[in-house]
């Protein structure tokens, strides 16, 4: 197995956990607040558009909110680390193709922690986007 589908699989992985990790943490705090709190690489900008449009105080936010955000934070880094690594070794039609079966990952995830009820049509969709990032991947 070539490395830069490895990187691009864990890239998927990781930007899958980000958007279940993301949805436990912003349940209760403003999304502002959140993108915030999950956003270290763009922290200035983030922050600043929380503390002029949040309602909430920091005080507010409860301890579960903080570690799920910190957790999506942590996510998105290792999925931008693998993505950019992938880039580096793979070709970038190949690589974000691949990157993009995020969406699957996120469907699985979402049924199996969030309970979400997953009808054909995911699946279905989630299969055609398999499909797609394979054929696309090894074109």
């Amino acid at each position: 197995m070539n490395s830069w589908l490895v990187w691009s699989l864990m890239s998927a992985a990781f930007a899958g956990a980000t958007a279940i990790l993301a949805k436990i943490g912003v349940k209760d705090v403003d999304s502002n607040l959140a993108t915030a709190i999950r956003t270290v690489v763009i922290v200035v900008f983030a922050w600043s558009v929380a503390m002029f449009t949040n309602t909430q105080s920091l005080a507010t936010i409860q301890r579960k909110t903080w570690i799920f955000l910190a957790l999506s934070g942590l996510a998105t880094g290792l999925s931008w680390l693998c993505y950019f690594r992938a880039l580096q070794l793979g070709e970038a039609s190949k690589v974000a193709p691949i990157d993009k079966l995020s969406v699957v990952f996120v469907l699985v995830l979402a049924a199996l922690f969030l309970h979400e009820k997953m009808t054909w049509h995911h699946w279905v969709g989630g299969g055609l986007i398999t499909c797609g990032a394979v054929v696309l991947a090894w074109a």
